[in-house]
């Protein structure tokens, strides 16, 4: 396979609602023209693992018949979506991207799916997902250049979203699973607070684990993850997703800190420029960046965050202990060697390890909380360049970990270019404070882009 020369284009929903309601366009005629673009770009990049085309076209015939009558079940009715494969789903198997699960059925829906259902999306079929939502890729490529990656775990639902095969795809989040993979594939990715969104029913057993969205826009973004926590809430213990049931208003940010994050040791020129450029443009509009040399306190949070990859590493090491060693009990053959040497690494920890990972985590989350008392989010990049070429690695994570170890919602924008590919910029914002981060969010789209 080579390289395409003709891009692929996401394809937004919510922006057709007015045609649905007036009935210049259906749920059904979209589907269709999301199929077509599957047929085009499916056998190139293999995003999903199975699909049920058969009952998402009878789903999408039943929203038309609700748009048509005025009673949508919500805005996201009749909306193609995509199940990542560590996510259960009643009437297709979850096969984890392991050969241990080859075909299995749980036979039940996550509660993230469900109320999608609830909500009247139509499932297209599961995403492709790295094994166990971890590190060793599958096989799905880039739709903007086949010989690079799409970025991981959530592989195949950046990449459909990416080549406008759906508008949206669910994904999980414990280092970089969302984000990077928006960034690679050139859409949305939203990854809410820790415990925003249930993730009941997806094998992501962690504690900076987090269910997101991938999407062809802000907007629809957000109103997929507002859907689904409307209906089956937050993780135990967390609040739900806060907000607005429709996308809260752009809002322009006052002041900004830009953090660099141990990736800008590893980042391209071209990438930093970027950054930098943006950063400028910005300043020109009235927005106060803070950095690392300006503020103590930017400062004490790049110090935190460091090491930011390793110690989530270490704390999702000792949280793999179950069910990593009942799949090797079960057969050993059938693991990567990276979840056998993770097996290794937990065998040489203890409990004093794991109490300490979680103090140093939760230290630098008290650092960073005290930068929402004098900035309104942080902007850094998503990756440290354009997707890499090798369908052997899913890319470096290290400007997305510091905020999966922070616990705080961040969005990839793609707002950005590397050589002429697709490059997200991050934008981060507090602990709960999702929907302010999806306001900055619209702005800079709306500032910065072309907006649909």
């Amino acid at each position: 396979m080579v390289a395409r020369t003709r891009r692929p284009s996401v394809r937004p929903f919510l922006s057709n609602s007015a045609a649905f309601a007036a009935g210049e366009d259906t749920p059904r005629a979209f589907l269709e023209r999301c199929l077509a673009a599957f047929d085009v770009w499916e056998p190139e990049i293999g995003a999903f693992v199975t699909t049920d085309l058969a009952a998402a076209r009878a789903a999408a015939d039943a929203a038309t018949v609700r748009w048509r009558g005025g009673k949508p079940l919500s805005a996201i009715d009749g909306m193609p979506i995509g199940i990542k494969d560590i996510i259960e789903t009643a009437d297709m198997p979850t096969e984890m991207g392991s050969p241990l699960f080859a075909g299995w059925r749980s036979g039940w829906d996550a509660a993230s799916v469900a109320a999608l259902r609830e909500a009247g999306a139509v499932i297209v079929g599961k995403t492709v997902t790295t094994e166990f939502a971890a590190t060793q890729p599958r096989g799905t490529r880039n739709p903007h250049d086949v010989t690079r990656t799409p970025g991981g775990s959530s592989s195949g639902s950046a990449a459909a979203v990416g080549a406008g095969v759906i508008s949206a795809g669910l994904g999980t989040q414990v280092i970089g699973s969302i984000v990077r993979p928006a960034s690679f594939c050139g859409c949305v990715g939203f990854k809410p607070s820790v415990g925003a969104i249930n993730r009941g029913g997806s094998l992501d057993y962690l504690s900076q684990s987090v269910t997101g969205v991938l999407a062809a826009t802000v907007e629809d973004a957000w109103q997929v993850g507002i859907e689904i926590a409307t209906r089956v809430g937050g993780d135990p213990g967390h609040l739900q997703l806060d907000g607005p049931l429709h996308p809260p208003a752009a809002a322009k940010p006052r002041k900004l800190a830009l953090i660099e994050t141990a990736g800008w040791q590893v980042a391209s020129a071209e990438a930093k420029a970027a950054l930098q450029e943006t950063a400028e443009k910005l300043g020109t509009l009235g927005i106060e960046f803070i950095t690392r040399s300006s503020h103590r306190e930017v400062e004490a949070v790049e110090d935190a965050i460091a090491d930011a990859f390793a110690l989530s590493t270490r704390i999702n090491d000792w949280e793999w202990r179950w069910p990593l060693n009942s799949f090797h009990e079960r057969d050993a053959s059938k693991l990567s060697r990276i979840m056998l040497d993770r097996i290794a690494r937990q065998q040489a920890m203890g409990p004093d390890d794991y109490r300490d990972a979680l103090a140093e985590r939760a230290r630098a989350r008290s650092l960073y909380a005290k930068l929402a008392a004098i900035c309104d989010g942080c902007l850094t990049l998503t990756a440290p360049g354009a997707a890499p070429v090798s369908l052997r690695t899913t890319g470096n994570p290290i400007f997305a970990v510091p905020f999966s170890l922070l616990g705080v919602p961040a969005i990839s924008l793609p707002l950005l270019e590397e050589h002429g590919l697709p490059l997200g910029l991050q934008l981060a914002g507090f602990a709960g404070g999702d929907a302010a981060a999806i306001a900055t969010a619209r702005w800079l789209m709306q500032t910065l882009g072309d907006v649909e």
